[in-house]
């Protein structure tokens, strides 16, 4: 069987293996991406309604997206036809209860502001139940077509190869190559990429090394009737985040902020959560959900301390590990992205990403996770 060579190879051509392509192959690292379905960013990746949220998430989640603002920003000339983000902005509401959350995401960088401001906002709120609003200007909209798309289209004419319908059926490690079996043929690289989201652990087993225990939960969302102004809504959510709201192309699509652990699969939105969802909505929002005009389920995975799992495998030669982004995987891309090439090719993390306080040891797959 002839065999395809490279420096590094990719297992999942969603977000996080994609992004990994375009750093290399800029780089001068030659890269192939192995993706078993029939286009890069089916499931997670292709699902998201992602949003550029510097001031919400775990420590080093925020880190990253903070590293990642410049990209999203002032991305490189030609990289996509118009701006990545777009303003949105985040309403935060808090109800009896939600105090400390309150006074953690004013930690993180939320602004208090008034019951007029938050009306303003979101003419339609329900103050009632509410002890306080948070609000956050620096969110945006992200389009995740575009960024997707702008990796694909730099990796590739950099160099990279994707290769999509191939999923990887055995791996085996010889005189320090890998070479990986699929129905289409052999690839070969000194370094394989386990990128592959929601079913690394799976992946990890066919280069025979330990699993990392992610676990991969489900997110539902739906879009329904807005009414009339509701374009230029943010989003919002209650501080217990038991749904969230925003505008979408004339629309409003609400989340019932689900996480509900799940076996790896093609997700589908769970109804009863959904019903959830709209009830919580109605609760703060004077607009009834009547009809749910479309529905979908995605799957975000998580490491058991919440934290990405970025660097090589302590067991396994030639084997690194980028998974666990945890429902950041978006609007971290850019900069986890080039810390995950850095540390691919043995280099320390760029300088941009060190000085938010990231480390490879808090990345590392060796260190002690403890449950988020």
């Amino acid at each position: 069987m002839t065999s395809t060579h490279a420096d590094v190879v990719i297992v999942g051509g969603g977000i996080a293996g994609i992004s990994l392509a375009y750093r290399l192959a800029a780089a001068g690292t030659s890269a192939i991406v192995l993706e078993r379905e029939d286009w890069p960013g089916q499931h997670a990746t292709g699902r998201s309604a992602a949003l550029y949220e510097p001031t919400f998430g775990p420590p080093v989640m925020r880190a990253f997206t903070r590293a990642s603002g410049g990209f999203f920003h002032a991305p490189p000339d030609g990289f996509a036809p118009a701006p990545l983000v777009t303003d949105r902005g985040v309403l935060m509401v808090g109800e009896a209860g939600d105090e400390a959350l309150m006074a953690q995401a004013l930690e993180w960088g939320y602004e208090e502001t008034t019951v007029a401001h938050a009306r303003r906002l979101v003419p339609l709120l329900r103050p009632a139940t509410a002890i306080g609003f948070l609000w956050d200007p620096a969110t945006k909209d992200i389009d995740v077509d575009a960024l997707l798309q702008g990796f694909l289209r730099g990796a590739k004419r950099a160099g990279a190869t994707v290769a999509c319908a191939l999923p990887l059926v055995a791996a085996r490690w010889s005189q320090g190559v890998w070479r990986l079996e699929t129905a289409g043929g052999r690839f070969e690289a000194p370094i394989a990429v386990n990128a592959a989201g929601a079913w690394a652990d799976e992946v990890a087993r066919l280069f025979g090394a330990k699993p990392q225990q992610l676990q991969a939960r489900r997110r539902s969302a739906m879009i329904v009737r807005a009414p009339d102004g509701a374009e230029r809504w943010p989003q919002v959510f209650p501080a217990r985040e038991d749904f969230s709201a925003k505008p979408t192309a004339g629309k409003l699509m609400i989340s019932p902020a689900d996480a509900d652990p799940v076996e790896p699969h093609d997700a589908f939105a769970d109804d009863l959560r959904l019903a959830e969802g709209a009830a919580a909505f109605e609760r703060l929002i004077d607009w009834p959900v009547s009809r749910v005009e479309r529905s979908w389920g995605g799957l975000r995975t998580f490491a058991p301390d919440g934290d990405p799992v970025v660097g090589f495998d302590d067991d396994v030669a030639g084997l690194f590990w980028l998974a666990g982004q945890g429902g950041y995987g978006i609007q971290t891309s850019p900069a986890l992205s080039d810390a995950a090439a850095s540390l691919v090719t043995g280099k320390p993390l760029p300088g941009y990403i060190a000085a938010e306080g990231v480390t490879t040891c808090a990345l590392s797959p060796r260190r002690k996770q403890a449950p988020a």
